[in-house]
């Protein structure tokens, strides 16, 4: 009887991971049917004089949106002893963000609905800590891999979707189509997934819980998340620089296939050679696609700088998720990941900001230079990080 339950405990596990991982794929495949064209929809209804400007808020705010929302989820979600709540209605709030856009004429109108959009993010900490639960340190790395990868596949298929549709349907229809995914993602984790029977775990936390090397890496991925503005910066810039609108979509497929393609290497690295160098790593390609910014002047050049970007991608999302759950008191995932979440958010939301004001007060390499100094900053910073083994 003993050695049945770890078997049944086990099928249960990889049954949760497989359900995670299609409905991450149907989200993340409705949401990037949209996102390549984005930034080009956001201009296209923003005043030309302040257009950079408005997008780096729209983003900005998206991104503190995110953050704050995983983080109330995570605090909630530990205190009541329920994940699946907040997952299957983060899922929903993506959806029904969608049909928002669909109807919108004006950019303001747009605030709300991505508002709506990032608030569905509130899933993320809880969903993140029954991973963490699941896993052991052998195999956490590579589960977050997984679900990573997982999210770039349907990334993939969404972009190509936008690529082969956006043409025939435009804006409105497309936006309608990339609602349905994430409904159908949200009916998953409502039907097939079980909350897990637990104690009553949650004791409240503090400035105590937190470990000098937790304190020191949320400080570290905030000094990086300052300088890591939005991906629409990117996509806008390889407009200027003289790539058709049709492209635009492409360009967002090299960086996210790459993702796709080496979340789960980097999350199987991490678990062999550690955290924190491949961390480090990540932050080099953020580094590296800066400096390329800002001297490659060539169409292939430029190509380049965004498979450095899905490399950027690749490491960083599932090693980052790892370590906070890794740094944190074991009761307390959801709660920590939420607060990671948060700091990074918010820090962000000054990031792309301060990224489109920079690019319409001075030119378009500013943000890349004051980015690639705080990269090097966070990198010198990780020499003092440890690692903790459980």
């Amino acid at each position: 009887m003993n050695e049945q339950k770890p078997v049944a405990d086990a099928k249960e596990n990889r049954k949760t991971l497989r359900v995670f991982s299609i409905a991450s794929f149907l989200n993340d495949f409705g949401s990037d049917m949209i996102y390549p064209i984005w930034p080009l929809f956001v201009t296209l209804l923003a005043p030309t004089n302040i257009a950079m400007t408005i997008l780096g808020f729209i983003d900005g705010i998206g991104d503190a949106i995110v953050s704050i929302s995983q983080a109330i989820s995570g605090y909630i979600s530990d205190r009541i002893g329920k994940r699946k709540i907040f997952i299957w209605t983060g899922y929903l709030c993506g959806s029904t963000s969608r049909l928002g856009y669909a109807f919108s004429s004006l950019w303001t109108h747009l605030v709300p609905f991505r508002i709506l959009d990032r608030a569905g993010k509130i899933r993320g900490a809880p969903r993140d800590a029954m991973i963490a639960d699941l896993s052991t340190r052998e195999n956490r790395g590579r589960n977050f891999g997984l679900l990573r990868a997982m999210d770039n596949l349907g990334a993939v298929c969404g972009i190509i979707t936008c690529i082969a549709l956006f043409g025939f349907l435009g804006y409105q229809n497309l936006f309608l189509l990339a609602a349905a995914p994430s409904l159908i993602g949200s009916l998953l984790i409502l039907i097939f997934i079980k909350d897990r029977k637990t104690e009553k775990i949650f004791r409240g936390f503090s400035l105590k819980d937190l470990t000098f090397d937790l304190k020191l890496f949320l400080f570290v991925s905030a000094v990086f998340a300052l300088g890591a503005f939005s991906y629409s910066f990117l996509l806008i810039y390889a407009e200027n620089f003289g790539f058709e609108t049709t492209f635009i979509p492409v360009l967002y497929l090299v960086f996210t296939a790459v993702a796709s393609i080496a979340s789960l290497p980097f999350g199987k690295l991490a678990d062999k050679i550690g955290r924190r160098a491949v961390l480090v790593l990540s932050y080099f390609f953020w580094g590296a696609m800066c400096l390329g910014f800002i001297f490659l002047q060539s169409y292939l050049g430029v190509i380049f700088l965004f498979v450095l970007y899905g490399l950027h991608k690749g490491a960083v999302e599932p090693v980052q998720r790892t370590f906070v759950s890794e740094l944190c008191p074991e009761k307390l995932r959801a709660s920590f990941l939420g607060a990671f979440q948060m700091i990074v958010g918010i820090c962000a939301f000054p990031a792309s900001l301060i990224a489109g004001i920079l690019w319409t007060s001075f030119d378009k390499y500013a943000p890349f230079y004051v980015s690639f100094a705080l990269t090097l900053i966070a990198i010198v910073l990780m020499a003092f990080l440890k690692e903790q083994n459980k």
